[in-house]
């Protein structure tokens, strides 16, 4: 059975505009900042402390201002996100707040924090006061009527002080990269620019309610702002700083005009999200795109073939991933259902030697970034594996070399005397992180090559991970297949990746199959790593269909591989970001 898309060319341009109608807030690209490093809202109330200074038209809304901080220039912003315009608030007192951090309006105070000290300015007076000095480097504070929040990446915690200045106690960080922090009635919200991810807790005990994988890298600070649709739930802002590399002309350069250049990338984009407390998720932005993947019938060797069967899985349903309509490319395709999942089926009677063809699919798809969250007491007194799963997934079905004795050495070495399920696969995770580093290969080796000489790529690293977890019987299976190039700004850009990329799924029993990323988290050598990517994965991962092959063909057991028959064409076609969730 086969579905089509009906004029889909001619209405992407139409797409794009009625998915953007729907959007209630709109990605600010602010003018003339370098970083953003602090960010909060500012009221009517707060913009008028700033009265005294020569500011320009106040015409636009003042509830819909934002204030930033901009660390290369020391300069405090006045944003407005309809127009993207920006001013400068402290045109005196600029250096003053070189490098700063962290931003936060209470009272009639302007908090921020630089180096190891913690800052405010008692409005209008933008002189700056010291409040306290921590051992490291502050990145992020936040202040409510009694208590005073900075996050410290470097001691791992978020202090805590009286406004006296007396420090009180310390919250655990949830991540561990450069944070920075809000407030939002009875939470802390946390942003992790290594991470990925923001982090809701509950503002009393610290305690983790959950996570947001942001649908960029690198977000510096956050804010939240009241809706008037729904007051116990905020507008969540996120802003994301960055180097951008590009092509530059260069006129003077007569024989090599093309050069690479860098430049500042700065954006404050809405974050969206959804938490499911019984499902053990959260869900963040998304997009709809378009997927082709198309098969060039092109043999090393010239052959004739008879009867060949073509089986290319489809993309999956799952928590994250929507397949919405999917069309034949080149030919047509028989759809099939192979362990529950959607599979097109091409059949050709007879290819003769020279024959060319194409054929594949086009696939309609809504994306989003998920993350789950779940406590390794949640998982203490789990079920045992039932022997379906251990048949399956407890063995050595793709060239895993799980009798190898270096493989069988490195699967108790990972996991110590360790017995939670949950722990074992992140030290198994980490344990290969220690031992590898990426690098890509004309060639997938088995875990025991892989082992012996510490350099894979992300589907070496799959391999390591799947032998040592099954062999600690933690049932696990490869999961793929491409990612589309993260530019959510490019709609209806055609955009190719570079390489597919393969991830695993982890089971763990009376929960689920959970995602795990193969290498993008072994970032830090010998760590501690992110764990943005453990349990969960962003927006632009498309998953194929799961427990089966993604391609494969009739004549595989006779030793033809599909390398030799064919090439392959992939594109992304972004259509727009997706709707606010419910």
């Amino acid at each position: 059975m086969t579905s089509t898309f009906e004029g889909r060319s001619a209405e992407i341009a139409q797409t794009v505009g009625s998915i953007a109608d729907r959007l209630p807030l709109r990605t600010v690209n602010p003018l003339g900042v370098y970083q953003l490093r602090g960010l909060t809202s500012i009221d009517a109330k707060h913009l008028s402390l700033f009265t005294d200074l020569q500011l320009g038209d106040r015409s636009h809304n003042p509830n819909a201002l934002m204030l930033g901080l901009d660390p290369i220039r020391g300069h405090l912003l006045l944003i407005n996100p309809a127009t993207d315009g920006t001013e400068i608030l402290n045109p005196y007192h600029a250096n003053q707040f070189l490098d700063g951090r962290g931003l936060c309006l209470q009272a009639e105070q302007l908090w921020f924090c630089r180096d190891e000290e913690i800052y405010f300015c008692q409005l209008p007076n933008l002189q700056p006061k010291l409040f306290a000095r921590l051992p490291y480097p502050v990145s992020g504070v936040v202040v409510n009527e009694t208590t005073v929040y900075a996050a410290c990446q470097k001691s791992g915690y978020i202090h805590l002080f009286e406004r006296s200045g007396k420090q009180i106690r310390k919250l655990t960080a949830p991540g561990i990269g450069e944070q920075n922090l809000a407030l939002w009635q009875d939470q802390l919200w946390v942003c992790d620019r290594l991470e990925q991810s923001v982090y809701c807790l509950d503002l009393a005990s610290g305690e983790l309610q959950f996570t947001l994988i942001t649908p960029l890298e690198a977000p510096t600070s956050l804010t939240l702002c009241p809706r008037d649709d729904e007051p116990t739930q905020p507008w969540v802002y996120v802003a994301y700083s960055h180097e951008e590399t590009y092509l530059r002309d260069n006129p003077n350069n007569l024989e090599n005009p093309l050069e690479i250049a860098v430049r500042d990338r700065t954006s404050i984009r809405p974050l969206q999200f959804a938490y499911y407390p019984q499902q053990h998720y959260a869900l963040s932005n998304g997009y709809r795109l378009e997927m082709s993947y198309m098969e060039e019938f092109s043999p090393l060797e010239e052959m004739q073939i008879e009867n060949l069967e073509w089986r290319m899985a489809l993309p999956a349903q799952t928590d994250r991933q929507k397949l919405v309509q999917v069309q034949p490319l080149g030919l047509p395709f028989i759809e099939e259902a192979e362990a529950g999942e959607r599979v097109a089926v091409f059949r050709f009677e007879r290819l003769h030697p020279g024959e060319a063809r194409l054929f594949g699919w086009k696939a309609e798809l809504e994306l989003r970034g998920i993350k789950y969250l779940l406590a390794p007491d949640e998982v203490e007194n789990c079920p045992p594996l039932g022997p379906e799963f251990a048949a399956k997934y407890l063995v050595d079905d793709d060239q895993l070399a799980m009798d190898q004795p270096i493989v069988q050495a490195a699967a108790r070495e990972a996991i110590g005397t360790e017995t939670n399920i949950l722990r074992k696969m992140l030290k198994i995770r980490n344990y290969v992180y220690d031992r590898l580093s990426y690098s890509l290969v004309p060639r997938i080796e088995t875990p025991d090559v892989v082992l012996e000489r510490g350099v894979g790529s992300c589907g070496e690293y799959v391999g390591v991970l799947l032998a040592l977890a099954r062999l600690n019987g933690i049932a696990c299976r490869t999961v793929g297949r491409y990612k589309c190039p993260a530019y959510p700004d490019h709609w209806g850009i055609p955009l190719q990746p570079d390489y597919n990329h393969v991830w695993l799924e982890f089971y763990i029993p009376g929960v689920g199959w959970l995602p795990m990323e193969s290498n993008p988290d072994d970032v830090v050598e010998r760590g501690p790593y992110p764990t943005r990517f453990f349990m969960g994965l962003p927006w632009h991962h498309v998953e194929m269909g799961k427990g089966i092959r993604f391609e494969t063909t009739n004549y595989r057991d006779q030793g033809v591989r599909l390398g030799d028959l064919a090439l392959n064409h992939i594109r992304f076609t972004i259509l727009g970001e997706l709707p606010a969730l419910p």
